[in-house]
């Protein structure tokens, strides 16, 4: 009987000690931000989509952040975007928000926080210009999927670091149209190197990121395929966008 009550009484001292340890464990490994993933397309819709939601739910457990994934439009208020860090407009395309929308857009940037956009983000609200002035770019065509020479200008930004200077790499190559000149160019397309049809010339800007209206924005033309998000190289690339356009660190 007295082994008994020891032994209930070691079991009360750990059920009582086991959740401040558990807190104070969780609270020195929590998230280091929190991303919203934003998926909706109102007009094509890419079937990379599905992969790209799932291999950036791997790169946050992976990298210790959060993630949140919805195709609401709905979702877009005040009060749920104080709750990220980040939003990523996954392959996004049309226009999607209403105006309630976009003054939360707008002030969730104008508050200091980070939009990434993955291909098709340029391919959206056209007649929206403060958010071609930030995506830095609208779509305008592309030639068919083909491997190029992508060079890459600027590496040393989070999403570079790890490119080599000349990188090859297969995808369907955006061109664009209402350029915004102050963006920062991180990797340019080599039309030498392929079949660009109506393309952009010896510029063609394929990855790059702009500090806009108080916030940070990191764009890629990159991920048409299903196959690019199980690239290591193409992963990065995304992280380190993600990670810089969340936090403002690594430039």
């Amino acid at each position: 009987m007295n082994k008994l009550l020891r032994f209930c009484q070691l079991l009360l001292v750990i059920v009582l000690l086991v959740p401040a340890s558990w807190q104070e464990a969780q609270a020195q490994n929590g998230p280091q931000y929190r991303a919203l993933v934003f998926s909706k397309t109102k007009g094509f819709r890419h079937q990379s989509i599905p992969d790209g939601v799932v291999a950036l739910k791997k790169l946050a457990r992976d990298n210790i952040f959060d993630i949140y994934t919805t195709e609401d439009e709905d979702f877009i208020t005040d009060a749920n975007l104080a709750r990220f860090d980040v939003i990523i407009l996954m392959s996004t395309t049309g226009t999607i928000f209403n105006e309630a929308q976009k003054n939360s857009i707008q002030k969730f940037v104008q508050s200091g926080k980070g939009i990434v956009g993955i291909h098709s983000a340029t391919d959206t609200e056209y007649d929206w210009p403060w958010y071609t002035q930030l995506i830095g770019a609208q779509f305008l065509n592309h030639p068919h999927q083909q491997t190029l020479k992508l060079n890459v200008i600027d590496r040393n930004h989070p999403a570079t670091y790890h490119l080599p200077e000349k990188w090859v790499w297969s995808d369907e190559i955006y061109a664009f149209k209402n350029f915004n000149p102050n963006v920062r160019v991180l990797i340019t397309a080599d039309e030498n190197t392929y079949d660009a049809g109506e393309g952009m010339g010896d510029f063609h800007p394929i990855a790059w990121t702009n500090e806009f209206d108080g916030g940070r924005m990191f764009y890629t033309a990159l991920g048409h395929t299903d196959w690019a998000f199980q690239s290591p190289d193409f992963m990065k690339h995304l992280l380190g966008g993600i990670w810089w356009a969340a936090k403002g660190y690594g430039d």
